[in-house]
């Protein structure tokens, strides 16, 4: 749906760490970076890319929702965003409210931000 998101950062480093680690089952790497007033992007090859930057402004809580085509892939989304530093905000699993094959977990990022990681597709395995 976008081309690419933007905002800015409390800890550069930090954040950058824990994105890359986090978003890594869906194949993100960096695709371009300058001086972390500029930033950084990631991607996944040929989609969306996500941009972060280094600032001193304290901008509103975001809810990034990103997609992934197996649950497997929420699943280690959730664990590796806990290893470099995510908060829990919702363990891996289905949320029926939504409907009935929306299956999701949810992270606290470095700056307070609510990450989500949603496969839309029914269980396969």
């Amino acid at each position: 749906m976008f081309d690419h998101v933007k905002f800015g950062v409390s800890d550069y480093a930090a954040s950058k760490a824990f994105y890359l680690k986090a978003l890594e089952p869906l194949g993100v790497a960096i695709v371009g970076e300058g001086v972390p007033t500029y930033g950084v992007e990631l991607s996944p090859k040929g989609k969306a890319s996500l941009c972060l930057y280094q600032t001193d402004e304290k901008p509103a809580h975001l809810h990034l929702a990103f997609t992934a085509e197996k649950r497997e892939q929420v699943d280690a989304f959730y664990r590796a965003a806990l290893q470099t530093g995510g908060k829990d905000n919702g363990a891996p699993g289905l949320r029926p409210r939504y409907h009935a094959n929306y299956y999701a977990a949810f992270v606290i990022d470095p700056d307070g931000h609510n990450i989500e990681m949603v496969c839309h597709e029914p269980d396969v395995s």
